[in-house]
């Protein structure tokens, strides 16, 4: 099948936002608003998850792309959300059309051979007018109590060497008395956070996951990549000046050791394939609505003839010890063994790859799994030996609050 670019004049962010988050796919970066729509033409399947090579890159090349020049992420592109699990399948999705669009006005619009109604369905959209809701029913997995006894116990692993850091998330589960619109959450996640990257993305299982991620797991252009590790957090109160907070954090020796163990990591695993790898030299503050996080920002370059792919580079970074731990399947059995619950896609990657083996992939953070009147949120904390678990709860739940006042006007 053939694809066709066409440059475009520039389209109503907020209609083509809602068209994606509702029934499409959604990546919105601050300066690049990317959505598919339209049927979905082809499912890739990742059978073996990210545990091993895959015929992804062939898949999305056999679709030979016609019409005008464009940047990377704008011609035949496939979305997916993963699985935390790098062993569980997982697929790519590529849809009938697609739009890119930058914050300084250039548009492209991606469409499947003979398809024509693009601009009948940007046309159709009905703007969100749902309002958050009060709660039917909400149940935590574990408890507030038992995620605290979690964190004491992997404190004590972790304190007798065994392994150097892991990451415990918790869950929340619950209903309100409407079905959720995917896009009024993701106009409001767009106001609330707008250095962070917006998503909306239908999983294999029927639902949809929404939310706005700040960590970008790899930018890969070419024979260069980019990450930016987050680790490290402090909470912001509402209305204080953050100065005080970010100082702290910048100072925390904890909160400097969890953070130096990711990149430290990250380092290391692209020095297998890459050269030129280059991370800053000391964290920068990362402050989004309610928290603060340290950041670093890596790059690297690939020398050899046939640089690794988006999907290549995922397979080897993820899970990366900022939602997992060191050593890599050390920590995910102690994960297993303490969450209680299948993460599924939290802290999964998500984003897109093209035909070129170009793309970007987060972590999937702050989002919320929605099926109906039902929901699904996920917050996580990294634990080292210092860590405090009174603390580390608090964390866990100042997170769990940001997601779901998207969705509640009751919190609890």
């Amino acid at each position: 099948m053939n694809f066709r670019r066409t440059a475009i004049a520039p389209l109503h962010a907020d209609t083509l936002r809602t068209l994606g988050a509702r029934d499409g796919w959604l990546v919105e970066t601050p300066d690049v608003l990317r959505v598919g729509f339209g049927r979905l033409v082809e499912r890739v399947q990742l059978a073996s998850g990210l545990r091993s090579p895959t015929n992804a890159m062939s898949a999305l090349q056999r679709h030979e792309l016609l019409g005008d020049d464009g940047p990377p992420g704008s011609g035949v592109v496939a979305f997916a959300t993963l699985p935390f699990d790098r062993n569980a399948p997982g697929e790519l999705q590529i849809p009938q059309f697609c739009v890119t669009q930058t914050r300084s006005g250039e548009a492209w619009v991606s469409s499947l051979e003979g398809s024509n109604e693009w601009r009948e369905l940007v046309e159709s959209v009905v703007a969100p007018t749902q309002e958050t809701q009060s709660l039917r029913s909400l149940t935590y997995q574990p408890t507030p109590e038992e995620y605290a006894h979690n964190v004491a116990l992997a404190v004590e692993i972790l304190r007798r060497k065994e392994i150097d850091k892991v990451v415990l998330a918790r869950a929340v589960m619950g209903s309100v008395p409407d079905p959720i619109d995917p896009a009024a959450i993701a106009q409001r996640l767009r106001l609330r956070e707008p250095i962070c990257t917006l998503y909306s993305l239908p999983t294999a299982d029927g639902r949809r996951f929404v939310g706005a991620s700040p960590e970008l797991l790899v930018r890969r252009k070419g024979d260069e990549i980019q990450c930016n590790p987050l680790a490290g957090t402090i909470a912001l109160p509402p209305n204080v000046a953050p100065d005080d907070y970010q100082t702290w954090l910048l100072g925390s020796t904890k909160n400097l050791h969890e953070h130096a163990v990711v990149v430290d990591e990250i380092v290391r695993v692209l020095a297998t394939i890459y050269d030129d790898i280059n991370a800053d030299a000391e964290p920068s503050i990362v402050t989004l609505r309610t928290v603060a996080h340290l950041g670093t920002w890596v790059s690297a370059h690939c020398h050899a003839p046939n640089a690794p792919d988006a999907l290549d580079v995922l397979r080897l970074l993820h899970p990366t010890s900022a939602v997992g731990g060191i050593p890599r399947e050390s920590a995910y059995e102690l994960i297993c063994r303490l969450e209680q619950r299948d993460r599924g896609h939290f802290a999964g990657p998500l984003g897109w790859i093209d035909a070129k083996g170009d793309g970007e992939w987060w972590i999937g953070l702050r989002g919320v799994l929605l099926s109906g009147r039902e929901f699904e949120a996920w917050a996580g904390a990294g634990i080292v030996s210092e860590s405090d678990p009174i603390a580390e709860r608090e964390e866990t739940k100042n997170k769990l609050a940001v997601v779901l006042s998207t969705v509640l006007v009751d919190l609890v």
